[in-house]
């Protein structure tokens, strides 16, 4: 047994023990599939940001916690008798060959082969329309950007960016037009459009809109802090300070970055 099967079934048995009805954990043993899934989600955000910061020596502890969610989803439903451990692995290992026929099979690689066989696996499941299958408790952008992607595999797409671009003016333009109204309801749903027009130009740009959106966080949040420390510098604050001060200071970080 190698050493990475000797860990994998070591974590196993300890969520076992912790489940155990008698002498597991307690808050272990109360958990379900809906309190434990926002944690899977969380973690895979951690591995995330431990990747963007590159910190190689935190990745290890990061991606156990992620597996820790695989674990104990397989054996909440092992205790259930609907699958275990083994039953997920073995699924996604024959997706992959499945996935992969000019690795593991005499094909050769084609343009589209990915969606092909994702489609077909969504036509065994029945899901019927072309945009069955993309989930709705996805990130709103990431999803939006899943709901173009598929549309546009059928045709339903701009020739190229700079066309989703004037789109984007257009949904701006009519959002514009709704402010003035005050109608919270109508203004949501045009701030939407925008927001799903905004999506669909990172698809045709081939950029993740996600990581734009952590990356403009990113710069905002240094950008704010440096702001704010250098006005503690000159021994005042934000809440002190003037708007036009504020401005200031923040035109002046953004003057040391370039």
């Amino acid at each position: 047994m190698s050493e990475a099967t000797q860990a994998l079934s070591r974590l196993i048995d300890i969520m076992a023990r912790l489940r155990d009805p008698v002498a597991g954990c307690p808050w272990d043993r109360e958990q379900d599939f809906a309190t434990i899934a926002p944690f899977a989600i969380e973690e895979a955000y951690e591995v995330e940001d431990t990747i963007a910061r590159q910190d190689w020596a935190a990745l290890p502890d990061e991606l156990g916690d992620l597996l820790l969610q695989v674990v104990y989803h397989a054996r909440m439903a092992e205790e259930a008798g609907w699958f275990d451990f083994a039953t997920v692995a073995g699924m996604i290992g024959d997706k992959m060959v499945r996935r992969h026929p000019h690795v593991f099979g005499d094909a050769t690689l084609q343009a589209g082969q990915w969606e092909d066989e994702k489609e077909r696996e969504r036509q065994a499941r029945r899901e019927e329309g072309t945009l069955a299958g993309i989930p709705a408790a996805l990130p709103a952008l990431l999803r939006a950007r899943k709901l173009s992607a598929r549309a546009a595999r059928v045709g339903f797409d701009w020739p190229d960016a700079r066309d989703v671009l004037d789109k984007v003016d257009e949904e701006v333009a009519e959002l514009k037009a709704e402010l003035d109204s005050g109608d919270r309801a109508r203004i949501t749903d045009e701030l939407g459009d925008v927001l799903f027009t905004l999506a669909t130009l990172a698809r045709k740009l081939d950029i993740d809109p996600e990581a734009c959106l952590r990356q403009a966080n990113a710069k905002f949040t240094r950008r704010f802090t440096a702001m704010e420390q250098d006005l503690a510098r000159r021994g005042t604050s934000l809440p002190d300070s003037t708007l036009a001060e504020m401005e200031a200071g923040w035109q002046e970080v953004k003057r040391r970055e370039r």
